[in-house]
């Protein structure tokens, strides 16, 4: 089952003396800032709506400036605080497309059923993304192709893959 809302990143801090935020996106598309005006800061258990007046790539980090927020001191209040955006206001995907956010917290179970660990963060390389899996006694890196990811099932809550050889000995 899926939420209303997406995390589209986290406030890292502030960002000078005038309000801004520096922002670690938390979604493979940075252009969100710039087309989702409407977004809610999470603080304190409780989403804060916001609207976006600025924001503008500073290498990995996005530099955010929210409307009612004109201060460093105003700013520093929702250091931390992740962002979330409505779903409706995102764009359509298109078939076999997941939102990362939705990934987060699936668990991942072989083609035979072995449950193999939860979803702890999904990043990008050059080719494709790559699910991290939190497994013990260390993490186990799957890339997001269609010979290794054979089934994403949101309303279930997990994903199924086929190992390559050699990922387990990793």
């Amino acid at each position: 089952m899926t939420l209303d809302k997406l995390r589209i990143g986290v406030v890292v801090k502030p960002h000078g003396v005038h309000g801004e935020t520096k922002v670690y996106p938390t979604t493979d598309d940075l252009s969100r800032f710039s087309t989702v005006k409407k977004v809610y800061l999470l603080r304190g258990g409780e989403y804060h709506p916001m609207e976006i007046r600025g924001a503008r790539l500073a290498g990995n980090i996005v530099i955010c400036h929210f409307e009612g927020i004109h201060s460093l001191q105003e700013a520093e209040k929702y250091r931390n605080c992740d962002i979330y955006a409505d779903r409706r206001d995102l764009p359509k995907l298109k078939e076999n497309e997941n939102y990362i956010g939705d990934l987060i917290g699936l668990e991942v179970r072989t083609e035979k059923g072995e449950f193999l660990g939860m979803v702890k963060d999904v990043f990008p390389t050059g080719a494709n993304h790559v699910l991290v899996v939190d497994r013990t006694p260390r993490e186990l890196l799957i890339p997001f192709i269609r010979d290794c990811i054979l089934e994403v099932c949101l309303e279930e809550g997990f994903i199924t893959v086929h190992l390559l050889d050699g990922l387990l000995d990793l």
